[in-house]
């Protein structure tokens, strides 16, 4: 992974609507094996952020960049995976193992076994239906469902949004753990919670992103 490195530069976004940009000059650099957080209130812009780094949305100007080359949005689709907030609003399966499916042609049941070991779901049955797991667990398997695209970079929108303390306690271990292997970014309003896990941390404001310290100045 010598040389990979996912960039934003001068990333500009304005809704045909708005009256001012939502992100304005936006510039970011994150590596495989960092875990970036994005702190911001709500309504800030954080999701636009990922919206636009993930090719769901077009920035007004600027670019997306990876291993130098600048992206466009099909490329970036490809490359990164996006958990939303509350992505068991999304789910589609009837179970377990039809929303593992969704968009892969073919998925043996060692693959599944596989994925679902990775978030620490190994004892789940693929009849379970999503509804009726857990807070953390739906979370888990959100983020299995994109580990199944083998993306270098997994955007996060919230993950610990709803939870209780123990259960964030135990998605803060699984993110940094799946980290290690690609570029990660979350934002949250609660930056804190990310304190100990977090590499590179920036602060979204009034459209513009500033590096922040990991601890102090957080909340």
């Amino acid at each position: 992974m010598l040389g990979t490195m996912l960039e934003l530069d001068g990333i500009r976004y304005q809704s045909a609507t708005a009256s001012a940009p939502v992100l304005d000059g936006i510039n970011l650099q994150l590596a495989p094996g960092q875990l970036g957080l994005v702190a911001g209130r709500s309504g800030c812009g954080k999701t636009t952020l990922l919206e636009v780094i993930s090719g769901l949305a077009e920035p007004s100007a600027g670019s997306v960049l990876w291993q130098g080359q600048r992206l466009n949005g099909r490329q970036r689709r490809w490359l990164c995976g996006l958990v939303f907030q509350f992505p068991e609003r999304h789910f589609l399966g009837l179970t377990v193992g039809q929303e593992l499916k969704l968009g892969q042609r073919r998925l043996g049941a060692e693959t599944a076994a596989e994925v679902l070991r990775q978030v620490g779901l190994e004892e789940l049955s693929l009849k379970q239906p999503p509804e009726q797991l857990s807070g953390g667990q739906q979370r888990r398997l959100a983020l299995a469902v994109q580990l199944l695209r083998n993306p270098e970079v997994l955007l996060l929108d919230e993950p610990t949004a709803g939870l209780d303390w123990s259960v964030r306690a135990e998605v803060l271990t699984l993110l940094a753990r799946l980290a290690r292997e690609r570029a990660m970014l979350v934002v949250s309003h609660e930056p804190e919670l990310f304190a100990a896990i977090a590499g590179p941390c920036w602060r979204l404001e009034q459209g513009t992103l500033r590096t922040m310290e990991p601890v102090l100045g957080m909340a």
